[in-house]
């Protein structure tokens, strides 16, 4: 049986291309410059859990919604990979250290005007996350053989600035995974599956 890191490192050899927040027929954006950003698939080295977030209530951008930590690369950042461990440090307390970065997968084009890199990780040892105050309202994981299973995903829409946008929803439990997060790890399970 092929551990949590081989079939990772599988996955990041796959050949599917970038995703966008585009892909079900909805034309993007010509000439718009995107926005560095870089979001951490960090799972547990022993068990294979995702580490995922419920971001805040109160936030005024994507508030409650489930999120791979991560964020904007900042003027700081060395590229992709270290904004995703950045954010992943302020979000939820992940110390880098901890992180065996595997490497990156496509980036994915948002409708925010981002092109969200994934870094797949390990995380080793245990882990206790401290959710950020004001921007991170839970920290929670979802195990392997759910997010790595592309029969979990499936096609939903819905009407949005008078247009009909689809987007792809893995629910987990109490926990809507949709929008770039769910298109991302479907990405991934479907690296897995060819």
């Amino acid at each position: 049986m092929a551990t949590i890191r081989q079939t990772l490192m599988r996955a990041l050899s796959g050949t599917t291309g970038p995703s966008s927040d585009y892909d079900f027929g909805s034309a993007a954006p010509q000439g718009v410059a995107l926005r560095p950003a870089g979001v951490l698939a960090a799972f547990d080295a022993a068990d294979g859990r995702l580490i995922l977030t419920k971001r805040a209530s109160s936030l005024r951008h994507h508030p409650g919604q489930i999120a791979l930590p991560g964020g904007k690369v900042d003027p700081g950042d060395a590229d992709e990979t270290a904004a995703a461990l950045r954010e992943a440090h302020e979000e939820v307390g992940l110390d880098p250290a901890r992180v065996e970065v595997l490497g990156t997968m496509p980036a994915h084009r948002t409708i925010t005007g981002f092109a969200m890199t994934p870094v797949l990780a390990l995380v080793h040892g245990p882990f206790t996350p401290i959710p950020e105050a004001g921007e991170v309202e839970e920290v929670f994981t979802v195990p392997f053989a759910h997010v790595c299973d592309a029969a979990n995903y499936h096609v939903e829409g819905r009407i949005w600035r008078g247009a009909r946008r689809d987007y792809y929803v893995a629910p987990w439990g109490p926990y809507y995974i949709w929008g770039a997060t769910a298109r991302v790890l479907h990405s991934l399970a479907t690296r897995l599956c060819a």
